[in-house]
């Protein structure tokens, strides 16, 4: 269990970094930090994906409360102001957190009485629940809960402008932001109400000051609920799309809601068989559901029929900002779901994915705002093979295989005589990609016209992943009966192995190139990149290469919370990871710390050394870092250099599958 006291809540710094997060299972989610005030414009009370998993959309901004005891008003929120103020400083009241397997909770100490606070969402709900407890003390107080509203895209910040209709109701009140805007709910029972219908201005948000963003917004005031609390009283508000209650109790009942999600909690760790290993790993159990969400889509059918409609899932690659990643959620599927035993979950995202698969093509991104998917990636598409390969090793479920199998073939197909980018098989077997103006491998990164990383040609880890997944469909072909075509993935594979020890070695450095035949030659950028020839197919290596290899990147590379994206020696080094959209992306992929690097790498050290205490060392950090900025899961990125500050995403998807990946494999490989 994650907990902290006055050393850290009562410390403005300290409470304003460490965000907390929750969602339901759809895309939909609620944020904020632990002293309650909002630092990003993603941090709200209810962000619902009004597309699931995407369109998410700002509602409830924030839920201001006040606590009247004995004639003295306790106000319990923070906010920061545009111009610096702090006002109210309801952090200095917060005399512990915890997290509650998932569930953030407050206790604020107001002299003798003490009022605990909690917030969760409803599984597959767009519904937040906020309760209040008078846990200690003899008197009743009275709680004034303002209402914060708006209605917009959470990557954007309100300039108030227009007046949202506002109707009070029996259950509490009904808001739509504008004509055609889908209205949403915020209910309360036993409670009279003030309604207030303005404008509240200037709210400031630190963390997009420092990413060189907007930064200031304004949120709508529709009015104030009054209850009154008695000793050992608890209170329930929800915020919520569902105008009616729903069938099940869970929108229903705040006990019976509360009791489902810690019941889910206690259910997600045993159905993992994690009940023995440390808190911390448990814990990552939780984060790693948080990004399993649902997504509509066409299934597909093994004998190629026209699509049904359907329920399918998706992995959403980080939050706040991220939708759903092709590359990302290939990655992330073995950790998230096979190392947590969700295969159900494993399989019916391959099978989502697979319906999307156009000229050969896994894609890249969907947009947040439901546009049509986007093709801009070259390892997607192989990643898709090792996930498949994963869930069949997990569940030798061979009929998923031949549900696939038609769509693997066809991408082989097309890699084969060449697709979109320049994706193409060489003469010499190997995968060639890229072309100007396009970023194409996970070092994506293009700001206006400038291409940070060009890394056009032939990436190390490009081709690991091509021979990998050439093996696997010879292994799947010979399952399924198709010799010859078994014979003609494996004569591929071998060809493209056989370049691959002939022409990325660099014998100067005693690594890997980590591009060759680009348009300036051979790159021996020294990067984690090359680790992945490692992790997926050691025996492209000799022994010593692959030790030597392992010692490089420990050396230059390593950090506490993962592998820097290029040696520190590197004239083009970043240590740093802020600034504005030119510094942050300059720095993306330049040096910055990934937290999901430290799987290849772990794998990798493991297959050389074989040496599990020394692997399982390398994990055992992050169990620290689930402290700090987004409490309980990874962050997607760290600075450079020491103390490897966390930033960007505050719980990213592959960080936490990796870590959980690798410490599983090491604790149950005998």
């Amino acid at each position: 269990m994650i907990e902290f006291g006055r050393d850290i809540c009562g410390d403005l710094e300290n409470a304003l970094r460490r965000e907390w997060l929750v969602t339901n299972g759809t895309g939909s989610y609620a944020s904020g930090t632990l002293s309650g005030a909002n630092t990003r414009c993603y941090h709200g009370v209810l962000i619902a994906a009004l597309a699931a998993p995407v369109a998410r959309t700002l509602l409830v901004a924030k839920i201001e409360a006040t606590a009247h005891l004995r004639g003295t008003a306790y106000p319990l929120e923070t906010n920061e102001w545009a111009g610096g103020p702090i006002m109210p400083r309801g952090y200095q009241l917060i005399e512990a957190f915890q997290l509650d397997g998932a569930i953030p909770t407050w206790t604020f100490a107001l002299a003798e009485v003490q009022l605990v606070k909690r917030v969760w969402m409803a599984y597959e709900h767009d519904t937040t629940f906020m309760t209040y407890t008078h846990a200690r003390g003899a008197d009743p107080m009275t709680l004034d809960l303002k209402v914060l509203c708006t209605y917009r895209d959470h990557h954007d910040e309100t300039q108030g402008d227009w007046t949202p209709a506002v109707i009070a109701t029996p259950a509490g009140l009904r808001v739509e932001a504008f004509e055609g805007a889908s209205p949403y709910f915020v209910k309360i029972a036993h409670s009279s109400y003030t309604p207030l219908d303005r404008w509240q201005r200037g709210f400031k948000h630190r963390v997009e000051t420092e990413r060189g963003l907007p930064d200031t917004e304004d949120y709508f005031e529709t009015g104030t609920f009054h209850v009154t609390l008695e000793p050992g009283e608890t209170i329930a508000l929800m915020a919520t799309t569902e105008e009616d209650a729903a069938p099940d109790s869970a929108t229903r009942d705040w006990r019976s809601a509360l009791d489902a999600e810690r019941k889910r909690a206690r259910a997600l760790i045993a159905q993992a068989g994690l009940e023995d290993q440390p808190p911390w790993i448990q814990q990552l159990v939780l984060s790693a559901d948080q990004f399993i969400v649902k997504r509509a889509f066409q299934s597909l059918t093994s004998n190629r029929q026209p699509p049904t409609p359907n329920i399918g899932q998706t992995i959403i690659a980080g939050y706040p900002w991220f939708s759903d990643w092709g590359r990302d959620t290939m990655i992330a599927l073995p950790g998230l779901c096979l190392t947590t035993r969700r295969y159900d979950a494993a399989k019916t995202i391959l099978k989502t994915f697979a319906a999307y698969v156009d000229k050969g093509m896994l894609p890249n991104r969907f947009p947040d705002q439901g546009e049509k998917p986007e093709y801009n990636t070259v390892d997607a598409t192989l990643w898709y093979f090792h996930a498949v390969n994963a869930v069949i090793a997990a569940t030798g479920d061979w009929s998923l295989v031949q549900d696939l199998y038609p769509v693997l073939k066809d991408i082989i197909t097309w890699h084969l005589k060449g697709t979109r980018y320049q994706i193409h098989a060489a003469a010499d077997g190997l995968l060639y990609a890229g072309e100007p103006g396009v970023q194409l491998t996970w070092m994506d990164v293009m700001v206006d016209d400038w291409v940070v990383t060009p890394r056009y040609g032939k990436p190390v880890e490009i081709n690991a992943l091509w021979i990998h997944a050439l093996r696997i469909m010879e292994k799947f072909a010979r399952q399924l009966g198709q010799a010859a075509e078994a014979a003609d993935f494996l004569q591929h594979a071998e060809k493209a192995a056989q370049i691959f020890r002939e022409r990325y070695w660099y014998a100067a450095g005693g690594y890997l190139y980590d591009v060759i035949d680009g348009p300036n030659g051979d790159d021996a950028s020294l990067r984690p990149n090359q680790l992945f020839a490692l992790a997926l197919e050691p025996e492209l290596l000799t022994p010593e290469a692959a030790q030597s290899v392992v010692d490089v990147c420990a050396q230059q590379l390593l950090t506490s919370y993962g592998m820097r994206s290029l040696a520190p020696t590197h004239e083009d080094y970043q240590g740093s990871f802020t600034g504005d959209r030119y510094a942050r992306d300059g720095a993306y992929h330049q040096g910055t710390v990934w937290g999901w690097l430290i799987g290849p790498f772990v794998e990798a050290h493991y297959h050389v050394y074989r040496d599990r205490e020394t692997a399982l060392s390398f994990l055992r950090p992050f169990g620290q870092h689930l402290t700090d900025l987004g409490l309980g899961s990874i962050s997607e990125v760290f600075y450079g250099d020491a103390p490897h500050l966390p930033r960007g995403c505050a719980a990213q998807a592959w960080s936490v599958a990796e870590v959980l990946r690798m410490w599983m494999k090491l604790i149950r490989d005998t």
